[in-house]
């Protein structure tokens, strides 16, 4: 049997994986909640479905198990700030944290209306793997907007430079 993987070299290998840097969301008014995440992919386009990693000890985990919705919105590359409040920076929690940027309700979660794509999606399957909770939602509504996504590499945010 192979010996397992130290942590610390499996975080370090990660970080040099560029992710997309997402906001998922849920619930709405004062029991909304969200969290930054990279752990977002797609799965299928037909039916069209997505793909998202949440740690279980988070609120944003147990409230998108509660309401079986939420929507994933794709920063724009001036968006690290944003993504920082999500991200716990600064001591926000909760709802608090919708306080930064500019919001709309929605039946599966808020929906950030400078986000270059906004999926709102209906949980279709979850399954617990490690310390995270993985669900798969189907795409039930989509928004797009111009410009280029705010990447994470490296513990750093990046922008797409064209070649």
């Amino acid at each position: 049997m192979t010996a397992p993987i130290e942590a610390s070299a499996f975080r370090a290998a990660m970080a040099r994986f560029p992710g997309a840097v997402t906001i998922v969301t849920t619930g709405q008014g004062a029991a909304r909640r969200g969290i930054t995440a990279t752990a977002v992919c797609s799965v299928t386009a037909e039916p069209p479905s997505l793909l998202v990693c949440l740690n279980r000890k988070t609120g944003t985990c147990a409230a998108v198990t509660g309401s079986m919705g939420f929507t994933v919105n794709l920063l724009s590359g001036d968006g690290g700030p944003l993504a920082l409040t999500f991200a716990g920076a600064g001591g926000v929690t909760g709802a608090d944290k919708f306080r930064a940027g500019e919001w709309q309700d929605s039946a599966h979660g808020p929906r950030l209306t400078s986000a270059i794509a906004s999926f709102a999606c209906e949980v279709s399957e979850q399954v617990d793997a490690g310390t995270h909770r993985v669900f798969i939602g189907q795409v039930v509504g989509v928004t797009t907007a111009d410009g280029a996504p705010l990447l994470y590499e490296q513990s750093r945010f990046h922008q797409l430079q064209p070649l």
